[in-house]
């Protein structure tokens, strides 16, 4: 018998926002469907029925999976199914990730799971806001224990105005990009990407989020309260408390002595430690592993309250101010050979940016269930063991750094210039040497140096700055540019980024349940002030982009042709590109629209690509000179290639100012000679006269002096438009009279060292 389904639907943004549950994998602690037009993602929650002893920390599992058969795709992967996730998916796991895991309660070691995939693409209506959604309701109806459930939104900007959930085609005329998840009090993840928009204005969309989760969460309670599972009971745990006293009296006066006297980050960890050791030793023995485990987990727990506290009073880690910035230094033009290079330091955080610049087929191409197909602006970040002087197995990205990367990534793409002002590929690849804290952020400001080093001419320089906050009963302190042990030991890590203009990407993760609008306004405040600081240290070293690409940098310059002769550039399976290609030393890419792409590294390679491209998709024009090559000869006249695979006839009355007996005695087979365009008939036949260059004649004159008639005109030879190419790199074109090349045609072909010509 069929299972019975329940269905609950809600309005959010005025649409139809619905769930449901009861039909799908019934032996999940809880699972849903959640829908926005035609596009589902499908969540199950799972709780392990016993805890997992031994472990120190709460087991928490989530990942979304993209399955292309939503959408009505087949993988584009070699073994033509899903593998490994890609980087949409690892995004989507941490973004659901960030607002689930504060509302557990992190002294639970039962193994919680959850697990969600697309069901239905409708390419309309993104996917990752409805797996949010999806995970926080299957919780909600299982028997896992959690203190939800959260609604999420995403908010768009169009002409002004605030819009909720926006399809595809709305954000790519929206200004803001904003995910916002919560509970029915608080704000708990915050995602963006915008176009510097100013602070106060970022604080009203939030709060337009937060008003739009409302209806979610009702839906959802109202769920939990009709069909919900009974929350089961796990073991919770908490440590001794009177072992935490005894480790507090103990380590209060070393602990706050070493705060105040050792500020940097190895030698005050260094004395951490071995303090932590004695006060183990003094009250275990070497056998009694469990009561040596507790007392660690106590003296851990001592430090966190003591840092806490400190900061509460404003005595930070490392003796600054609240809203006091790390030392910072930058630099530029650190690798010879890369196209550009940035390397940014603040504190004890330090990261090298490489930039590359590419040709247009060298974007990402994108397989993923969203209608982006290709990306030309690509950020990825690195964080090796050696950076926090650690040593680990090195292996593939993390999704730490996926996302940090992909943060980076929104920050920059607002500055960038258009594919058409710019038309490279860009791939920027940011090395974290050293860190101690914001390390994503200082990957933004590394990446603006490189950026400008490079010489991209982006609309304004970028820079960000990470927000801490530690927050007791009715008190915070808002902290500006925090350090490893504020991260680790505080409730949120608020990076911003942006410009002097506004901001260009935000990202908040907090380990509390939730913040308000107070909260968010001094953050933002701060991390503005902060921001122009950084800026001004940034553009002390390069304060505009360089003006010129380094020499070995490849120049890109832009033809347009008809989208009709795109045909004839390409030539038979690629025939005619691959050798324009190899004998002009450039790279050549053609989009649909009809741009072609001539990547070149000295003006005289392209040049020659241009003029060979315009050669081959040229129309021929009444009135215009060429100089062609004799093709074939008959008793009446020549016929002359004047454009590749196109030619017409001059009749023996136009080959010379003389009376000509034979064609044989003014020209031969093969010969160059500079002919006229007189006439072009309906079937496309090409009338030519070399009289008329030679008495300087107009197109009338030639005609009236034509004693051969409108016959024997020659078609353009077959396949002409489409498969012809003039393999010899010659100009086929004359000038205005006696075989001077035609005005304007060799001239604004060179290309700038940066800009693109496009005819």
């Amino acid at each position: 018998m069929q299972p019975a389904s329940k269905k609950y639907t809600t309005i959010v943004g005025g649409r139809p926002f619905a769930f449901e549950t009861g039909k799908l994998a019934g032996q999940a602690g809880g699972s849903v469907t959640c829908q926005l037009g035609e596009s589902v993602v499908f969540a199950a929650a799972t709780m392990g029925k016993e805890p997992r002893e031994g472990q120190d920390f709460f087991p928490l599992t989530v990942e979304y999976e993209e399955k292309m058969y939503a959408g009505g795709r087949i993988p584009g992967s070699f073994f033509r199914r899903e593998g490994r996730p890609g980087t949409e998916s690892i995004l989507i796991s941490r973004l659901t990730d960030r607002p689930l895991r504060p509302l557990f309660n992190q002294q639970m070691r039962n193994e919680v799971q959850v697990v969600m995939f697309s069901l239905s693409a409708d390419l309309e209506n993104p996917l990752d806001i409805l797996a949010i959604n999806a995970a926080s309701a299957s919780l909600m109806i299982s028997d896992i224990p959690w203190d939800g459930p959260v609604g999420a939104v995403r908010v768009g900007r169009v002409n002004d105005e605030f819009i909720i959930n926006p399809t595809y085609a709305e954000l790519e005329e929206s200004s803001l990009d904003l995910r916002i998840a919560g509970t029915r009090e608080a704000i708990l993840m915050v995602e963006s990407a915008s176009d510097e928009i100013d602070e106060e204005t970022m604080v009203k969309a939030l709060l337009f989020g937060h008003e739009a989760i409302q209806p979610i969460i009702d839906i959802q309670l109202k769920m939990t309260e009709e069909i919900g599972k009974p929350k089961a009971e796990v073991k919770i745990y908490a440590l001794d408390e009177s072992i935490i006293e005894k480790v507090y009296a103990r380590a209060d006066s070393d602990l706050n002595n070493i705060l105040d006297t050792l500020h940097g980050k190895h030698e005050q960890q260094a004395a951490i430690d071995s303090l932590r050791d004695a006060i183990v030793g003094e009250y275990t023995n070497e056998d009694e592993l469990d009561l040596i485990a507790s007392y660690k987990q106590a003296f851990e727990e001592v430090f966190k309250r003591i840092v806490r506290q400190r900061i509460l009073d404003n005595k930070r880690p490392d003796g600054r101010k609240q809203t006091e910035i790390r030392p910072i230094w930058c630099e530029v033009g650190v690798s010879p050979r890369a196209h550009g290079s940035g390397l940014f330091t603040r504190g004890e955080t330090q990261v090298l940016t490489l930039a590359t610049l590419g040709t247009p087929k060298e974007a990402q191409e994108i397989d993923t269930l969203s209608p982006m197909e290709t990306k030309r602006y690509m950020h990825h970040y690195n964080f090796p063991p050696y950076a926090t002087g650690e040593v680990k197995r090195l292996g593939g990205q993390s999704r730490r750094e996926i996302g940090h990367g992909a943060l980076a990534e929104r920050a920059l793409v607002p500055v960038l210039p258009s594919e058409a002002d710019f038309p490279y590929t860009l791939r920027l690849v940011s090395e974290v040497l050293s860190s101690n804290g914001s390390s994503s952020m200082a990957s933004v400001c590394g990446s603006t140096l490189a950026l400008m080093d490079t010489g991209v001419p982006i609309k304004a320089p970028v820079a960000g700055i990470a927000m801490g906050l530690v927050m007791a009963d009715d008190r915070f302190v808002v902290l500006t540019d925090i350090q490893g042990a504020e991260d680790h030991y505080g409730d949120m890590d608020f990076k911003v980024a942006g410009t002097n203009n506004g901001i260009t990407a935000l990202q908040m993760d907090i380990k509390v349940k939730g913040i308000n609008a107070e909260i968010m306004r001094q953050a933002l405040s701060q991390a503005r002030e902060a921001r122009l600081v950084i800026l001004d240290k940034m553009l002390a070293v390069i304060p505009v982009p360089r003006p010129d690409l380094r020499s070995f940098v490849p120049r890109i310059t832009t033809v347009k042709v008809p989208v009709d002769k795109i045909g004839a550039i390409i030539g038979p399976g690629g025939k005619n590109i691959r050798a324009l290609q190899e004998e002009t030393g450039t790279k050549i890419d053609i989009d649909d629209d009809g741009t072609v792409y001539i990547s070149a590294t000295d003006g005289i390679a392209e040049a020659a690509a241009r003029e060979r491209i315009e050669a081959l998709t040229e129309t021929p024009q009444v009135g215009h000179i060429y100089t062609g090559k004799v093709v074939r000869i008959a008793d009446f006249g020549a016929f002359v290639q004047i454009l590749p695979n196109i030619d017409g006839m001059v009749h023996i009355s136009q080959l010379d100012s003389e009376r000509v007996n034979k064609v044989e005695d003014v020209v031969k087979l093969g010969d160059e000679i500079t002919v006229m365009v007189t006439a072009i008939d309906e079937n496309g036949k090409i009338r030519l006269s070399r009289q008329a260059v030679l008495e300087g004649w107009s197109v009338d004159e030639a005609l009236e002096h034509d004693r051969g008639g409108k016959s024997g005109g020659s078609r353009p030879r077959s396949g002409g438009d489409h498969h012809g190419g003039d393999r010899r790199g010659n100009d086929r074109r004359g000038g205005s009279s006696g075989g001077e090349r035609r005005s304007g045609y060799s001239s604004g072909h060179g290309g700038g060292d940066r800009g693109t010509h496009t005819d």
